[in-house]
């Protein structure tokens, strides 16, 4: 008996002359979060798609929880679930509604589906929307539910394919927080993203892939420790002088420099502690202002950039309000969140109630 819920080997999807999968070899452990970071259009959601059976592979073998995703697509299905980039729930509907009639179609009486629609809402901190239609739901609030849809019967293993693009941090932190609710009650969480930091926050070990292949895996202090011994990491006193700094540190260090998401921070990888003040000072001298310096290990945004030559693209700005996905105010109070003690209700696989009278 394998401890692996996911095993693949060589596994290849074509459409056409595209190669969207180029050979991806994973292992993934039962129990665990396995995160699969990647840009855009690296190869994630075809893995996860996959995986899912929802796509024949091209070539190479594909086995989850012990089945083979072609040959025994059915007893896959009926052990997995999946989330995609987009909420699968009905506008139309109430929370309660949607969930209720899912688990109508799972084979659960109308009497046990609300009740575990009720259980899964009020373990989601959803309970007080439960009667309002969906499409009043914020952004976080839609994410939760369409999670909440996908394990009103707990599956043994949950495809998250990017679970957050989209959400302000406030309904992320939900999100993340649903995630480790689930793996504590044992379902095995595969997740794709495209932030560092949520791949950081949650995966047991993380897989990169870059134009369809793993190219690192590891746990985070692995991949961490595969790039050198740390980073320095420069505040400006000036932001609209980074491109400037940027040029002289390139020079000084003869390294690529990551720039961070704060405007007035730039990174690069450098081999100690002395190396690092020493190329603090250098740049001070070009005439650029430093507010302050540090020296630490390097970031998987550093990791990724040294291992595929470019940062890892987010095409989606988690706060823009022009998102019709993401709130107008994060901090709604009509968006309620996720109790910080919850645990998720549970209804195995394979147990759906069998129909009754009510």
């Amino acid at each position: 008996m394998t401890d692996l819920a996911i095993e693949t080997h060589a596994l290849v999807k074509r459409f056409g002359s595209t190669t969207a999968v180029a050979g991806v070899d994973l292992q993934v452990r039962t129990g665990t979060v396995y995160g699969v970071l990647g840009p855009n259009g690296a190869g994630k959601t075809t893995t996860i798609r996959m995986l899912a059976t929802l796509l024949t592979p091209t070539a190479g073998t594909a086995r989850v929880l012990g089945h083979d995703v072609v040959t025994e697509a059915p007893a896959v299905r009926s052990r997995v679930s999946l989330t995609g980039k987009l909420a699968s729930v009905d506008d139309e509907l109430t929370g309660r509604e949607n969930l209720v009639l899912l688990g109508r179609l799972l084979g659960f009486s109308h009497r046990q589906a609300t009740h575990r629609a009720d259980e899964l809402l009020d373990a989601f901190g959803l309970g007080e929307a439960a009667t309002r239609d969906v499409r009043d739901y914020s952004g976080g609030m839609r994410r939760r539910l369409d999670i909440a849809a996908s394990i009103i019967v707990t599956p043994d293993l949950l495809f998250l394919d990017e679970p957050t693009t989209g959400l302000d941090p406030r309904s992320r932190n939900q999100v993340w927080d649903i995630v480790r609710a689930l793996v504590a009650g044992g379902t095995t969480v595969l997740l794709t993203t495209q932030y560092l930091e949520e791949a950081d926050q949650l995966a047991d070990r993380i897989a990169i892939i870059d134009h369809g292949r793993v190219i690192a895996e590891g746990t985070r202090a692995e991949l961490k420790g595969s790039v050198g011994n740390g980073a320095v990491r420069v505040r400006l006193a000036d932001p609209t002088r980074r491109p400037e700094a940027e040029r002289q540190l390139a020079l000084i260090s003869g390294s690529e420099v990551l720039l961070e998401p704060d405007p007035a921070v730039l990174a690069v990888r450098v081999p100690d502690a002395d190396r690092a003040g020493a190329l603090v000072v250098d740049l001070a001298a070009t005439g650029v202002a430093i507010e302050g310096f540090g020296f630490g290990q390097a970031t998987l945004d550093e990791v990724f950039l040294a291992l595929t030559g470019h940062p890892a693209e987010d095409t989606t700005d988690p706060t823009d309000p022009s998102d019709p996905n993401d709130p107008i105010d994060p901090n709604d109070p009509s968006d309620p969140a996720v109790p910080n003690d919850s645990s998720i209700p549970t209804e195995p696989v394979g147990t759906a109630p069998q129909e009754d009278v009510a």
